[in-house]
C-alpha cells in the first residue's frame, strides 16, 4: 500500500513534516510499563513548566486548525488532548500495549501519533481534503460523513480513517487485540519539526524492536518525497 499527503496540503501547510513507520508482528501481552512511564515523566516535566497550549508543537497545530476554520479549543489535535488529560489526571489510560506506547511518545514529544490497523484499510491511504461523501465509522459503530474540505485520512474505498486531520481517529482501523500489521503516522508543523520528527520516529522504531522484536520500515516524508510504500 501507498501512503501520502495530497499536493494541496503541501501547498497550504508547507511546514508539514510527516514521519511514518510500518511494523508487523504486533501482539498484546507484552510489557511496556517501563518506557510508558519514562515518556510520561518527560511530558510531566514539560507540563510543570508551561501548559500544553504553550508547547510550540501544540501551538502550531492550533494555528493550523484555525486556518481550517476550526476552533482550536473545541477541536484539539490528538497530542494536545492527551497532554491535557495527563496534566489533569497524572497518567494516561491503558488501552493496548502499542497504543499506550504511542500515546506516551506523543505526549513526550508533544506531536500527534496515529496508529492504523492495516487489515482495515482498503488499498492506499491518503491525507487529503474530503469531498464530503466519505464514510467515517465512530468508536460506537455509527457512521458520519466528514464536511467537504475537511482534512481526512481516506483510503481507496472512500472510508475516512480520521476526521479533522489529527483530531479524531476512526473506530474502523483502531488497534485491537487481533491487530498484527500497523501503520504509525506522526505529523508536525512547528519550527523544529525537521529535527524532532526524525527523533520521534527513531525512538518509536527502537521501542518496536525492543518490545515486539519487530523490524519497522520508517521514513520522514517531504514535499519532494511524499510517498511511503509498504
Amino acid at each position: 500500500m501507498r501512503f501520502q499527503h495530497a499536493t494541496a496540503l503541501w501547498q497550504d501547510f508547507p511546514s508539514l513534516v510527516p514521519g511514518v513507520l510500518h511494523a508487523r508482528g504486533i501482539r498484546t501481552g507484552v510489557p511496556v510499563d517501563g518506557p510508558v512511564a519514562a515518556y510520561e515523566a518527560v511530558a510531566a516535566e514539560r507540563l510543570a513548566e508551561v501548559p500544553e497550549s504553550r508547547f510550540p508543537e501544540v501551538a502550531a497545530w492550533r494555528r493550523a486548525f484555525a486556518a481550517m476554520g476550526l476552533k482550536p479549543t473545541q477541536y484539539r489535535c490528538a497530542s494536545e488532548s492527551l497532554l491535557r488529560r495527563l496534566r489533569r489526571e497524572g497518567s494516561l489510560p491503558r488501552i493496548h500495549p502499542l497504543i499506550d506506547l504511542c500515546n506516551a511518545v506523543s505526549v513526550a514529544y508533544g506531536i500527534p501519533v496515529g496508529v492504523f490497523d492495516l487489515s482495515r484499510v482498503s488499498g492506499d491511504l491518503y491525507v487529503r481534503y474530503a469531498d464530503g461523501d466519505e464514510a467515517y465509522e465512530t468508536f460506537a459503530g455509527g457512521t458520519e460523513r466528514p464536511d467537504a474540505h475537511e482534512v481526512v485520512f481516506a483510503d481507496d474505498g472512500r472510508r475516512a480513517h480520521s476526521r479533522r486531520w489529527t483530531n479524531r481517529q476512526s473506530g474502523l482501523s483502531a488497534v485491537r487485540d487481533t491487530t498484527t500489521d500497523v501503520l504509525i503516522i506522526t505529523e508536525a508543523l512547528h519550527d523544529s519539526a525537521p529535527q524532532d520528527v526524525p527523533k520521534l520516529v527513531a525512538a518509536l522504531a527502537d521501542e518496536l524492536r525492543a518490545v515486539w522484536s519487530a523490524e519497522p520500515t520508517t521514513a520522514v516524508l517531504s514535499r519532494e518525497a511524499p510517498v511511503f510504500t509498504c
